[in-house]
C-alpha cells in the first residue's frame, strides 16, 4: 500500500489592506486583481475582503486583501482594520490632489495603531490613463515616498499597468517584514551551510 503523502504546510497568508480617500479607486485595483475586470462605477458601502491564491517566487501563498470603503464611521472600527493588516497600499489619484494630501493622514493613523514606522507599506498613485488631467507630479508623490521610506509607483486599474506589481510588491515587503521578525525573535536560528542552500526554497511557517 502507498504511503500517504505528506500533509502539505498551509499556505502562508499575507493581509493586505487597501487605504485612502474615496473614489481614488482601491475596489477598482483589487477587482482587477482579483477577477481580471475593471468595475467603473464601483459604490462601496463598507469594507469589503477577498483572498486569492498566489505564486509568489516559487512559493505558494494566500493574499488577503481588505479593500476599506474610504470613510469608515468609527475610528474604532478603522484602528481594528489597520491593526488586522500585515501590509498597506495607501492609494491616491494622480488626478486629484486632495487625495494625495490625504495619504499623510492615513500614514499617521496606521503608525498610530501599528506603532512601528517601518511597516510593509506602498504609496500608489492610481488613474495614471487620466495624465492629460494629472494634478499630481510624479516628482511630488515621489518625495514623498522618499520621506516615508516607502516605494512609489503609479497604477491603473483601467488598463491594468502595474495592477499586479503592487500587489506582489506589496507581498514581498510582508514576506522579509516575517522573516525578519522571526529572525529576531530567534524562531529561525541560522545552521551552517544547510541554511544557505534552503533560503531559496524556505516557506514561512506562521506559529
Amino acid at each position: 500500500m502507498m504511503s500517504k503523502p505528506k500533509a502539505q504546510q498551509p499556505a502562508t497568508i499575507h493581509k493586505v489592506i487597501m487605504v485612502g480617500s474615496g473614489g481614488v479607486g482601491k475596489s477598482a485595483l483589487t477587482l482587477q486583481f482579483m477577477y481580471d475586470e475593471f468595475v467603473e462605477d464601483y459604490e462601496p458601502t463598507k469594507a469589503d475582503s477577498y483572498r486569492k491564491k498566489v505564486l509568489l517566487d516559487g512559493d505558494d501563498v494566500q493574499i488577503d486583501i481588505l479593500d476599506t470603503a474610504g470613510q469608515e464611521d468609527y475610528a474604532a472600527i478603522r484602528d481594528n482594520y489597520f491593526r488586522s493588516g500585515e501590509g498597506f497600499l495607501c492609494v491616491f489619484s494622480i488626478s486629484e490632489q486632495e487625495s494625495f494630501q490625504a495619504t499623510a493622514e492615513f500614514r499617521e493613523q496606521i503608525l498610530r495603531v501599528k506603532n512601528d514606522e517601518n511597516i510593509p507599506f506602498m504609496l500608489v498613485g492610481n488613474k495614471m490613463d487620466l495624465e492629460d488631467k494629472r494634478q499630481v507630479a510624479v516628482e511630488e508623490a515621489q518625495s514623498r515616498a522618499q520621506q516615508w521610506n516607502v516605494p512609489y509607483v503609479e497604477t491603473s486599474a483601467k488598463t491594468r499597468a502595474n495592477v499586479d506589481k503592487v500587489f506582489y510588491d506589496l507581498m514581498r515587503l510582508i514576506q522579509r517584514s516575517k522573516e525578519a521578525s522571526q529572525n529576531a525573535s530567534g524562531v529561525k536560528k541560522p545552521n551552517s551551510g544547510k541554511d544557505k542552500k534552503d533560503k531559496k526554497h524556505r516557506k514561512c511557517i506562521i506559529l
